[in-house]
């Protein structure tokens, strides 16, 4: 098995654990847009994902909590990522291992 991930882009659908992390590295710019961590290893996604959950923590992990600018990009990344996963056959009414 490799431990490495797919990237947003290839991901199954993009809203997936490891697809959120992502989303929300862009969110709180500790990842450039540019980058989908495609490739990285587990590692290198746990490091991130522990730099984004300070990040959420600073607003109690509620978007509604977000500053205005950090709050209208979260509706726009997590919009498109949606309407991006529904055309790849995601179902927010299924679970993961559906």
């Amino acid at each position: 098995m490799d431990n490495k991930y797919v990237g947003f882009h290839q991901d199954k659908h993009g809203i997936t654990q490891l697809g959120r992390i992502v989303l929300d590295g862009w969110l709180f710019g500790l990842i450039p847009g540019s980058e989908d961590c495609a490739g990285w290893d587990i590692g290198r996604m746990q490091g991130l994902m522990e730099q984004v959950q300070r990040e959420w923590d600073k607003f109690g992990n509620l978007p509604s909590r977000l500053p205005p600018d950090l709050r209208q990009r979260h509706a726009e990344l997590y919009d498109k990522a949606t309407q991006e996963a529904r055309a790849k056959g995601w179902d927010p009414e299924l679970g993961e291992d559906e």
